[in-house]
């Protein structure tokens, strides 16, 4: 599908401009209240309503406004949570039978970005019809609904009580945590007042890092994106783990009591493996990015392995049509579809703290001896909408690269679905070989998209 304004995770962008403006908002909200209208019978007498969650940048009061605004405008009822982690918006939106969540959020970026995702009645994104329903209606006239047919809104006090509970219950309840001592790094985010006492109440010792959001330091220098600050705070605190979530809490990163960090492919081979040991696991889904060695480990224990684009809405997709439930990316985005819709960064730490319980083994140990390959990720800025596939420099460098390593390593190169960059990948045994394959390939580019 090509689309005008949704990446590979709602719209996103920098505040202020376009399309992160408010009265853009508002004609988005809008947008989404007619699509919703249009998709779903009613009762007589009652209205379509959806669930408005957001993160903690001082711009989320702004388009909460505004997307408030467009939704009541077409008639459609509001419910209001505050800061709230992005699957805990998915979560509330299933079990309250509302007709979609929203989440104010640009996740892992900074706090000058922001933007809008949506979630379906089932806690799942959206699937492309819709929202390119939603992008067909953004630029028509706005047509108020009439002063007795707007939507109503109204604010709901127990949303975090709510969803700590459920994360919980997707933990075993014959185990808990007692014993244990984690550092938590809510990343200055969605999650600050949430994640500490999900696994404090299941019994852990708790120190809480990245839990003083001002509207400004969403990610800064904490948390998934910034894992340096729990690496150092796990060793300071002797703690035996450390859980860091990104701003929206649906990324995780893990610490052993060593300080070695765990990214994403290593957490979800822990978690499959740990499910293999008592039930049978069809398959796993990664993405483009997901490390070789994963592939290579899960074929070692017989589970087979799928890739699909990368965005976990491609992993959920790809989970569905094969009937699978285990998939997810590097950088931390973990689908356990046996216990949620979506990535869940706090009900995905749970699972692995579920098999280090059940096995008594460390992270190291969970994982069985799975060594990641070298990866050598570079991030060139572009112009919007820059397509590599144009320009025969790249594509003629990008196939010497191929023939360059000859089997001994895989290369990728991928526009962001989020932010304005050619993403440079390079895998391969040897960490040397890797970084300057990846490096020679990345000035290639630099030098034609200046």
């Amino acid at each position: 599908m090509s689309r005008k304004y949704f990446g590979t995770d709602g719209v996103r962008g920098r505040v202020g401009q376009s399309p992160i403006t408010p009265d853009f908002v508002m004609r988005l909200g809008y947008s989404a209240g007619k699509a919703l209208l249009d998709q779903h019978t009613m009762p007589v007498g009652e209205r379509p309503a959806v669930l408005i969650g957001k993160d903690t940048r001082l711009s989320g009061y702004m388009l909460e406004s505004a997307l408030e605004a467009g939704f009541s405008a077409a008639g459609v009822e509001v419910i209001l949570v505050g800061p709230l982690p992005t699957p805990a918006v998915a979560y509330l939106t299933r079990a309250l039978r509302l007709q979609a969540g929203i989440v104010i959020s640009a996740s892992h970026n900074p706090y000058y970005d922001n933007g809008i995702k949506f979630f379906s009645a089932q806690g799942t994104k959206l699937p492309d019809h819709v929202e390119r329903a939603i992008e067909d209606g953004i630029d028509q006239p706005m047509q108020c609904a009439a002063p007795a047919d707007l939507g109503r809104v109204r604010r709901i006090e127990d949303a975090r009580g709510r969803y700590i509970e459920f994360c919980k219950s997707t933990f075993p309840n014959d185990l808990d945590l007692r014993g244990l001592k984690i550092v938590v790094d809510c990343a200055h985010g969605a999650a600050y007042q949430i994640a500490p006492s999900v696994f404090h109440e299941l019994g852990a010792d708790v120190v809480t890092i990245g839990a003083h959001p001002n509207g400004l330091n969403i990610n800064d220098g904490v948390g998934a994106t910034a894992p340096k600050a729990l690496c150092e705070a796990v060793i300071a605190n002797q703690a035996d783990l450390g859980i860091a979530l990104d701003g929206d809490a649906d990324r995780l990163q893990m610490v052993d009591a060593e300080g070695t960090l765990y990214d994403g492919d290593q957490l979800l081979y822990a978690i499959v493996r740990s499910r293999a040991r008592t039930a049978k696991v069809k398959g796993v889904v990664g993405t483009l990015m997901s490390n070789l060695a994963l592939e290579h480990a899960l074929g070692k224990i017989d589970i087979p392995f799928a890739r699909a684009a990368v965005g976990d809405r491609y992993v959920v997709e790809m989970l569905n049509e094969k009937g699978w439930l285990y998939g997810g990316e590097n950088s931390g985005h973990i689908l356990a579809m046996d216990r949620h819709t979506t990535g869940d960064g706090i009900v995905a730490a749970l699972q692995v703290l579920a098999g280090l319980r059940e096995t008594g083994d460390d992270l190291k140990g969970l994982l069985g001896g799975l060594t990641l390959y070298p990866q050598k990720l570079i991030n060139i800025p572009v112009v919007r909408g820059f397509s590599w596939k144009d320009h025969p420099a790249i594509v003629a460098a990008l196939l010497a690269t191929e023939e360059h390593l000859s089997g001994r390593g895989r290369v990728l190169l991928r526009a962001s679905g989020t932010e304005p960059l050619l993403r440079v990948m390079v895998e391969g045994e040897d960490p040397v070989e890797v970084g300057n394959a990846a490096e020679k390939l990345a000035n290639v580019v630099r030098s034609v998209a200046e």
